[in-house]
């Protein structure tokens, strides 16, 4: 059963050595796993999971590889009754009186049917019935480290369940960002950081514990350049239209910028669709809350690290057309592309970040618009895994 597992979840995409899994194996000769799926469920994620992005991975092969064990939701009426009423929980630390041997599964589930054909009143504490409070393999309130928890709320997380939950979906590379998320994915940025010219000030560390070894033993300090983020970043978001439906997601985005203190500078515009000769200081995209895109090529050093953040989706003829602007009124001379260009020119390092999909930009709508700015910039998707590709692709000489 074990090994089938291991080929399973091989099959499924998680990256587990044979030693992980010899130790695993380890792990269970020596008695830790307790008998109990659960607390398999937990050796598996110690010792098989090297980064918190395969939890749930690893939370969707278990609840399929063990999907026939789950607790009951067709329990008769006067059981949730019973269980509801006057319920009296059991001391955590109180374990004794047990059932005498661990079921396995199969004989677990065998024994909860088996349980609702005989009971005929409620029960409370003990270790037979369906009740509160007790020991038995079913109920709630009590404890069994290889019980079914029915209804009410795990004190011991012992449900069989626990994977089925997905409690670390939103740790996963290819999920939708929040606010959190983000902002450990642009301090990869910091770490980059260069000295700067300036005076010797902070204590180089290594080199004056070298040079300590050096002289005998006797303490000679070394001090070094400080350390100052020299990180400047361009951000410059698509709005409105259909971006409207990823608004939220934008503003996690533009959040997380903000409360980063980690960038020597950060400067933030606005464009809908594509860039043409005004970029927008507001989302609203309105020409008094505007400045003139040549102006910011102009005043904008080629150190910036660019971003743009759109769904790259518009007509041809917003690329490719003069007076291809969207917004009615303001023809532009210039072409879209030509625009977007001049950026690629302009600042040494530049991506793109595509909320939809990447499984997505080959058949959705702007599929044609999506494919030529691909071709100007590197798009990622707008997922942890895209954001870190991303912005390794800006930190690359």
């Amino acid at each position: 059963m074990f090994l089938s597992f291991f080929y399973f979840i091989r099959a499924k995409g998680l990256d587990v050595s044979l030693n992980e899994w010899m130790t695993l194996m380890d792990a269970l000769d020596r008695g830790l796993a307790h008998s109990s799926l659960t607390s398999f469920y937990h050796l598996c994620r110690s010792i098989l999971i090297k980064s918190e992005s395969d939890y749930d991975k690893l939370d969707l092969c278990f609840a399929e590889y063990f999907e026939g064990i789950e607790t009951p939701e067709d329990l008769p009426e006067k059981f949730w009754k019973w269980l509801a009423e006057d319920e009296e929980e059991r001391d955590i630390n109180d374990k004794e009186v047990m059932d005498s041997f661990q079921l396995e599964f199969e004989q677990l589930m065998k024994r909860f049917r088996d349980r609702i054909e005989e009971q005929k009143e409620k029960h409370s504490g003990g270790n037979y019935w369906i009740g509160t409070g007790g020991t038995s393999t079913q109920g709630r309130g009590g404890y069994n480290p290889a019980g079914i928890r029915v209804g009410g709320y795990s004190r011991h997380r012992s449900a069989v369940q626990i994977a089925g939950e997905r409690n670390f979906r939103d740790f996963r590379e290819d999920t939708i960002l929040d606010i959190r998320q983000f902002q450990m994915a642009f301090r990869k940025l910091r770490q980059y950081s260069s000295r700067i010219d300036t005076a010797k000030t902070e204590l180089d560390i290594d080199a004056t514990v070298d040079e300590t070894c050096d002289n005998a033993g006797m303490l000679k300090i070394v001090y070094d350049k400080p350390r100052r983020n020299t990180v400047k970043v361009l951000l410059l978001i698509d709005s409105d239209g259909s971006m409207q439906i990823f608004s939220g997601l934008c503003n996690r985005l533009f959040q997380a910028l903000r409360k980063s203190n980690h960038f020597k500078d950060l400067k933030t515009y606005y464009f809908h669709n594509c860039i043409y000769q005004d970029l927008y200081t507001t989302p609203r995209c309105r020409l008094d809350d505007s400045v003139k895109t040549e102006w910011a090529l102009r005043a904008l050093d080629s150190e910036y690290k660019v971003i743009f953040v759109g769904d790259a989706a518009m007509a041809p003829s917003e690329l490719y057309r003069k007076g291809g602007n969207a917004y009615v009124g303001m023809y532009n001379d210039e072409l879209g592309i030509e625009w977007l260009n001049k950026f690629k020119r302009k600042f040494k390092k530049q991506i793109w970040l595509n909320p939809n999909k990447e499984c997505e930009w080959d058949s959705m709508y702007g599929a044609q618009s999506c494919e030529a700015i691909r071709e100007v910039f590197p798009m990622f998707e707008l997922s942890l895994d895209g954001l870190e590709k991303g912005i390794r692709k800006l930190l690359v000489k």
